[in-house]
């Protein structure tokens, strides 16, 4: 589907609509203008019209209509054609909805090919028509705002990874019997697809930020590297993520196996109470000859306060030793 398909002069949006055929003459027939056209989940015969009209490298064509790739920057002639990943979480199933954003931008022209619901960029092309003045650089100003805007949203999915970790922390170390292993393991797979899909831009960032890219008076280097910076910065978060994740996972199973041993030395202090007057009785018992309860009243209650007097004592020295 073709959601927006604009001419922009100087930074500033033309009126009317246009067809995609007529976007790039109508960008070309005045100076200092380009045509930005977005695309969501195009079928073949679309982006085969829009390929067509822009001159759009066949593999970057085949890249753009299939997705599932990588986030990667290539170049093909003037055209520069990136891929990467936007992510969204949800906080209530505690997944990752990942989806994947590819850029051509070239002389006079930007599209982009947005497949998934994550990372719109209706509000990008807002904020870019209410500053004229750095539209007005053309193509590279829109391609460092839609990258800007995507690294920015890996954020709200990090504090969200941040507060299950804080909430997962709290469930290891409550007093409570659970066993969050299985939360745990899930999330960690979470954080590393998190981290298999945003680390890759470092390098197409990178490319991008020592490239020369002054259109007239400004020079994007330093605003690509601060893209750079900031991601180089939220991949480092990941990074910690991960690995707090694993100790929380051998916490966890360490914890486990201390309530497990907890409860094997109560089952145990509780056998040897049950023990100690049945083995009193058993001894007792073999004694044919001289059984005091047999010729004295007071045998029977002397033999079962022992038993239970013993007992008592043995209850008591687990319970000191937190046996029970």
């Amino acid at each position: 589907m073709i959601v927006d398909c604009a001419v922009y002069t100087e930074g500033k949006r033309q009126p009317g609509v246009l067809r995609v055929e007529d976007a790039l003459e109508a960008a070309r027939c005045a100076p200092d203008s380009f045509v930005w056209i977005g695309l969501h989940e195009p079928s073949e015969e679309e982006f085969d019209l829009v390929a067509a009209e822009f001159q759009l490298h066949p593999l970057a064509i085949e890249d753009a209509v299939t997705a599932h790739q990588r986030s990667k920057l290539e170049k093909y002639g003037d055209c520069l054609f990136l891929v990467f990943k936007t992510a969204r979480y949800d906080d209530a199933q505690e997944i990752i909805e990942f989806s994947e954003l590819q850029l051509f931008a070239g002389h006079g022209f930007v599209i982009t090919v947005r497949h998934g619901a994550a990372s719109a960029l209706a509000p990008v092309r807002r904020q870019l028509e209410d500053e004229p003045d750095h539209l007005a650089a053309g193509p590279t100003a829109v391609v460092h705002a839609i990258l800007d805007r995507v690294v920015d949203d890996y954020v709200p999915v990090l504090d969200g990874l941040d507060q299950d970790i804080v909430e997962i922390e709290a469930q290891v170390f409550s007093p409570e019997r659970s066993n969050p292993a299985e939360r745990i393991y899930k999330l960690k797979r979470q954080v590393l697809d998190l981290y298999r899909n945003v680390e890759p831009l470092l390098e197409p960032l990178e490319r991008l930020q020592v490239a020369k890219r002054k259109v007239g008076s400004v020079d994007f280097g330093p605003y690509f590297r601060d893209v750079y910076d900031h991601l180089r910065r939220e991949v480092a978060r990941i990074e910690i993520q991960r690995e707090l994740l694993s100790e929380v996972l051998a916490v966890n199973l360490t914890h486990i196996s201390v309530q497990q041993n907890e409860d094997m030395r109560r089952i145990s202090g509780w056998v040897a109470i049950a023990v100690l007057p049945t083995m009193l009785a058993g001894i007792w018992g073999m004694n044919f000859v001289h059984m005091p309860e047999l010729d004295e009243w007071w045998g029977y209650p002397v033999a079962l306060g022992v038993m239970g007097g013993l007992s008592l004592l043995l209850f008591r020295w687990l319970k000191s030793h937190h046996w029970i």
